[in-house]
């Protein structure tokens, strides 16, 4: 999930430090009609969505836009109290809406805009995916439920692959790329892809520079996206990997299976991880 809060005055519109995510790198002064991009609240990829304020009537239109080549819900709310100020919304690929006019009072306002990636409704199935790489032993650094970074609702599943740095990094399942990032504050450069099914495939700290596909793509499983590098917060070269999915106003990883040269790999909870 990705959160953005904007302070809305009289003649400008600012962004506030607050959030437990990393300080925005865009943080500035807006004037009467403003844009900014949404910060996420784990610290992880920007980018879903874009909270546009448009001067209307006396007042301020809130607008969102879908930044994803695939599905995007948003809710927006109140930051002071966290109340909804504007039901959710599921927006197509590329989809803006208007969610809120705000009468201009002088006494400025809040707002919290959530953005969930994936639409709720879908179900991924049990799909047995492909090792993302060839050529390369199969080794895991951190697996179900790592204490490094793999306690939070939407890394829970994810398994950590040390890779040279520069091997190909390939589409496990065929799908369409529905976000590429070349700079991304804990991921670094990543590709996301959503399936058929709805679920999104996530590969991260891929190498500067390596990105192969572009949003909106179609891609085969086996298809070469990106290569493997140690951006973002890496502790070294690896690929992260993750399937996640939209379960209603929330982002989640979720347990995937796996094929590798010997037949179906097995992930083990770490030890010491909660049951």
């Amino acid at each position: 999930m990705h959160r953005l809060t904007l302070l809305l005055l009289s003649a400008m519109v600012a962004l506030p430090a607050r959030g437990d995510g990393p300080a925005p790198r865009w943080r500035q002064g807006w004037g009467l009609t403003g844009t900014a991009p949404t910060e996420s609240a784990g610290g992880h990829a920007p980018g879903f969505a874009q909270l546009l304020l448009q001067a209307r009537g006396g007042g301020r239109e809130a607008q969102v836009r879908n930044l994803l080549a695939g599905p995007l819900q948003v809710r927006l709310r109140d930051a002071a109290d966290g109340r909804t100020m504007a039901a959710p919304v599921l927006l197509p690929p590329g989809g803006q809406r208007d969610l809120l006019w705000l009468a201009d009072t002088g006494g400025g306002a809040r707002l919290l805009l959530d953005a969930f990636p994936g639409d709720p409704s879908a179900r991924p199935g049990d799909h047995l995916y492909r090792l993302p790489f060839a050529d390369v032993p199969v080794r895991v650094s951190q697996g179900i439920d790592g204490a490094h970074s793999h306690r939070d609702a939407q890394n829970r599943h994810a398994i950590d692959f040390p890779l040279p740095e520069g091997t190909p990094v390939l589409a496990a399942r065929a799908g369409t790329v529905m976000q590429v990032l070349a700079d991304a504050p804990v991921d670094g450069c990543l590709v996301r892809v959503l399936h058929a099914d709805g679920g999104m495939a996530l590969y991260a700290h891929l190498q500067a520079g390596s990105l192969a596909v572009r949003p909106g793509q179609a891609v085969l499983a086996g298809q070469v996206l990106a290569r493997s590098g140690n951006t973002g917060r890496s502790t070294g070269p690896h690929l992260h990997f993750a399937v996640q999915a939209n379960t209603g106003l929330a982002l989640a990883s979720i347990p995937f299976r796996m094929a590798g040269p010997r037949g179906e790999l097995r992930f083990a909870r770490e030890t010491g991880a909660p049951p």
